[in-house]
């Protein structure tokens, strides 16, 4: 199955294109904004690198979420255009699954993000696998969740180091997926393929006119 997975939820653009498990492009671009701008270019560049043709495409993964609310508007939106254009399936993959199986550590690995605000975006995965749904948290609470899991382990993202660390915790300094991680998992995730939706962890700091006016 020739895949492709875009990720513009965090600070960068990233894409790839897999073949089954061989990687025939990936690419990433780190950008705090601009992803709309540059995400069409990526995703042309990294096909024509691939040297399939959109047409060859048979499914389409994105990152859902949580982060950057434009950026995740803009992965989405791109990526369930191209699917319905193509007539593919398009999934969603979490952002902080797709960081977490970046990493490729054995054991426990935290996917930590700086949502601001005194907050963190957090979830741990031992062998891929979720210990638990993906959080917003205070940096003493997300400790309080490293603590409790004890032994080794790796944490990663942008968060990573903003938490008290003790000698058994390593930090990965990488501050965004693979894009090649995100491939794979859109590779292996069985049918019925659901339709993606953003995961949003908290209310977004812009608002439209009308929802100002509602909070009035």
């Amino acid at each position: 199955m020739i895949v492709l997975a875009l990720d513009t939820a965090l600070n960068a653009t990233s894409v790839a294109v897999l073949d089954g498990e061989r990687v025939l492009a990936a690419r990433s671009e780190p950008m705090e904004r601009g992803h709309q701008e540059r995400v069409a270019g990526i995703v042309r560049d990294a096909v024509a690198e691939a040297g399939v043709g959109f047409d060859r495409l048979e499914r389409i993964g994105v990152t859902v979420g949580p982060g950057s609310f434009t950026g995740l508007r803009v992965g989405l939106a791109f990526a369930k255009g191209l699917a319905l254009a193509l007539d593919i399936p398009c999934m969603g993959v979490g952002t902080l699954e797709a960081l977490a199986a970046s990493v490729g550590a054995p054991g426990v690995v935290g996917a930590v993000v700086d949502a601001r605000r005194g907050q963190l975006y957090v979830q741990f995965f031992q062998e891929g696998e979720p210990l638990e749904p993906p959080a917003a948290l205070t940096a003493a609470e997300a400790k309080a969740r490293l603590d409790r899991l004890g032994g080794p382990v790796t944490l990663v993202g942008s968060g990573a180091g903003l938490l008290a660390l003790s000698p058994s915790v390593t930090i990965d300094p990488r501050l965004f997926a693979d894009p090649v991680a995100l491939a794979r998992l859109t590779l292996r995730a069985a049918e019925p393929i659901p339709r993606p939706e953003p995961l949003y962890l908290r209310a977004p700091d812009a608002r439209t006119i009308a929802e100002r006016a509602a909070a009035l």
